[in-house]
């Protein structure tokens, strides 16, 4: 399951941290994701679950050639678009999922209740 990258972009107010620019990094899972962060010295803490996004890492330039030499897919932006919306689509169909199941099984017990 591969790590992604987009490019490095420039934001006003970056502040020292950002001053060269940033990226983020996002994988198809969460563990390829912390694990890619680990290998290149990302902290947890600085991990960024990112509700109406996908789960990243913000990625100052050094650290995104890291991530790209250790096998990060470069992506241009529309691309990494559409990563981040598969990703989003997918924790969002396993949610639908994880209720779904938890209605089954409350109706379920109810039915056995009625009969037992």
């Amino acid at each position: 399951m591969p790590c992604y990258v987009d490019q490095i972009q420039k934001w006003p107010g970056g502040g020292r941290t950002f001053r060269d620019g940033s990226c983020h990094l996002i994988a198809d899972t969460l563990d390829e994701l912390h694990a890619m962060a680990d290998r290149i010295g990302m902290k947890r803490a600085w991990f960024q679950p990112a509700p109406a996004s996908a789960p990243h890492y913000d990625l100052v330039p050094s650290r995104r050639a890291k991530a790209v030499a250790l096998g990060a897919i470069e992506l241009n932006r529309a691309d990494f678009v559409a990563v981040v919306r598969r990703l989003r689509a997918a924790r969002i169909a396993w949610a639908e999922k994880r209720v779904a199941d938890a209605k089954s099984e409350v109706l379920a017990s109810f039915a056995e209740g009625e009969n037992g």
